[in-house]
């Protein structure tokens, strides 16, 4: 099942698939998780284009069959489009999971890397790569990594600067576009898995006081913003179903 799935993908492929295109399928992919439309301007902005370029792409991707358009609210993925957008995330966050674990990258650099490669990886090269690292279920930055069928494990989280003071947290999840972001997470020891307790949060967006394992830090409420988390006893009676 799972190898008709990525042939279908190849044989698009050699019809003229190409990798900005996957890039836009993902793009809309991600939109769509967010809850967002996939408007002209939106999908612009998450691909950094103009708003002429975003139209033709949608185009084109709709003579595809990989998009519907929706009067108003801009496309959304069809079946096939969707099973693409995955297959792409999925060779992406394997990518830069084998990156870090086996090459020796920081988890600021694979993303750049992933990017360049996840396009052109074989169905055999993604086998042994998901092998060699025990079938893992998220990458360096926390985010799910599909199975071939597109699913993962759902695991509902909330941005730290939402959460309550006094709260006891694991972090979940980072965006990971943005190295700058990462090297500074680094440094303050925020990992996913890591141990988080809010010890102040000021008004007004203002700052989180933080303890990060046995550190104390001060953290903006915006970088906070973009860091997902969970509740720590919430994650310990998830590993006790299991």
């Amino acid at each position: 099942m799972a190898k008709q799935k990525y042939s279908g993908i190849l044989l698009l492929r050699r019809k003229g698939l190409t990798a900005p295109m996957e890039d836009y399928l993902k793009a809309i992919y991600s939109l769509q998780q967010k809850g967002m439309n996939a408007t002209t301007l939106a999908l612009a902005k998450e691909m950094k284009v103009s708003p002429p370029s975003a139209t033709s792409m949608m185009k084109k991707l709709a003579d595809w069959k990989l998009v519907r358009h929706t009067l108003y609210l801009g496309v959304r993925l069809t079946p096939l489009g969707e099973k693409i957008a995955l297959e792409v995330i999925r060779h992406h966050r394997l990518l830069e999971l084998y990156l870090s674990h086996s090459l020796g990258y920081s988890w600021d650099e694979v993303h750049q890397e992933a990017e360049k490669l996840e396009h052109f990886i074989s169905e055999d090269f993604e086998s042994r790569m998901s092998q060699a690292l025990g079938n893992p279920k998220r990458d360096p930055h926390g985010a799910p990594i599909p199975t071939k069928k597109g699913t993962w494990e759902e695991i509902p989280s909330f941005s730290l600067a939402s959460a309550s003071p006094k709260n006891c947290l694991i972090m979940q999840e980072v965006e990971d576009e943005d190295p700058e972001l990462l090297r500074y997470l680094s440094q303050l020891g925020l990992y996913p898995g890591v141990e988080i307790s809010v010890l102040e949060k000021h008004p007004f967006e203002g700052p989180l006081y933080l303890r990060i394992g046995k550190s104390h830090h001060y953290l903006g409420h915006k970088v906070a913003d973009r860091i997902r988390v969970i509740l720590k006893k919430k994650r310990r009676k998830e590993v006790k179903e299991k």
